[in-house]
């Protein structure tokens, strides 16, 4: 039987050079999560249902890849790796009240119903700083995007900061239904501000009201505008208090001299439920993408057993590569292998050759010498392969 060589939709196979840019990059930016103190933390590329259920507000039931164990037990591949970190943080630090700082690479798998550019398996890179719920936390978070994002070699990117509990606080202050909030949330996820007017002009609303609904429309606010709006919201407290958040969090950064690279969306949703803090979005050129999405998620935890708020990011290293290869980044992978080329006459000097070179932090690459194929065959084979020198044994 013929074997079918291709590989679903929405996957693919990773190999070659990009093979290797992508794995340096995984390991500069990992060193930078280190560098802040994080520690690394792996779980499993599938859990049990619950742990990404509509309870938790993750991924969609219907966008997950679920299958059952011996036990008749429903598993899914991870759509998210947050979810995960929170139970495994809940199982092994119930009792720790220091902050805990993690780090972690791994895939996540989502079903989408279309793929519009997107796959359906991509690698995550990311850190979580779980039991402190201070604007510090949120400001270190986003010290370390810049400083990820420039370890890869970008120089123009932004990231958007917004905050869950401004729309929250508008549909709720609106009396809105569930089917309104969704429609809602669908507007502006889709950047569709005119529909938002024309939805929120629609509602018999306070007039107060209909102007901090304003909010939702406005992607670049400045710190002046931020004041506008929290003086206008000042009868409604849960978006009062998000606006002051934000505030806080834009003097902040000026101590990490960070704030050209962020921008405040206050009108900022996720499709994420259990998001209840800030909302992060990284962008560059290259890629319509996000390549860092993240946010606070105080109430996760406590799902699982442990009160701690927490927040966290993801670098998604697949749109991340895709930018640097458009915007024509070097990625620096040196080439330093040795070919040796041996006769079966000369295979054991070959063998210490090639261990010396090792030994010494080098690579060595050994391939008999075939007598049916030229010299032009192994040189055309080095070059391919960006192999440094031959070395002929024969």
């Amino acid at each position: 039987m013929k074997q079918n060589l291709h590989t679903p939709e929405g996957v693919r196979d990773i190999y070659g050079t990009e093979c290797e840019r992508k794995l340096y990059l995984e390991q500069k930016l990992f060193s930078v999560l280190t560098g802040y103190g994080y520690h690394p933390i792996e779980t499993p590329s599938f859990e049990f249902f619950e742990i990404f259920g509509t309870e938790v507000g993750t991924t969609p039931s219907k966008d997950l890849y679920k299958f059952f164990d011996r036990e008749g037990n429903t598993l899914v591949l991870r759509p998210d790796i947050t979810p995960s970190i929170a139970r495994s943080a809940a199982k092994y630090y119930m009792d720790e009240e220091m902050p805990l700082h993690f780090c972690y690479k791994g895939n996540t798998f989502i079903n989408h119903h279309s793929l519009r550019g997107r796959m359906k398996e991509c690698t995550q890179l990311g850190a979580e700083l779980m039991g402190d719920n201070s604007v510090d936390a949120d400001a270190e978070m986003l010290s370390m995007i810049v400083d990820c994002l420039h370890a890869a070699g970008l120089k123009e990117f932004q990231i958007s900061v917004g905050h869950a509990s401004i729309f929250k606080g508008l549909v709720e202050a609106a009396g809105f239904s569930e089917e309104e909030t969704a429609e809602l949330h669908g507007l502006i996820s889709n950047k569709n501000f005119y529909g938002v007017e024309e939805f929120v002009g629609s509602r018999n609303l306070p007039e107060d009201l209909r102007k901090c609904f304003g909010i939702l429309r406005c992607m670049y606010t400045s710190g002046e505008e931020l004041e506008q709006f929290k003086q206008a919201a000042q009868k409604y407290d849960t978006v009062h208090t998000a606006l002051q958040r934000l505030e806080q969090l834009q003097q902040m950064l000026l101590f990490y001299g960070i704030d050209d690279y962020v921008s405040f969306e206050p009108g900022m949703v996720s499709d994420y439920q259990y998001y209840t803090g800030i909302l992060l979005s990284g962008y560059t050129f290259g890629t319509g993408e996000p390549i860092v999405k993240g946010g606070r998620y105080d109430e996760l935890l406590p799902m699982f057993g442990k009160n701690a708020a927490a927040i966290g990011f993801v670098v998604v290293i697949d749109q991340l590569l895709e930018a640097i290869t458009r915007q024509n980044i070097e990625v620096p992978i040196t080439h330093n292998t040795q070919l040796i080329v041996y006769a079966a006459s000369h295979h054991e000097d070959a063998v210490i050759l090639a261990r010396k070179a090792r030994s010494t932090g080098g690579r060595a690459e050994l391939i008999r010498f075939d007598e049916t194929k030229g010299r032009d065959a192994y040189e055309s084979y080095a070059a391919k392969n960006q192999i440094a020198r031959i070395t002929w044994l024969i």
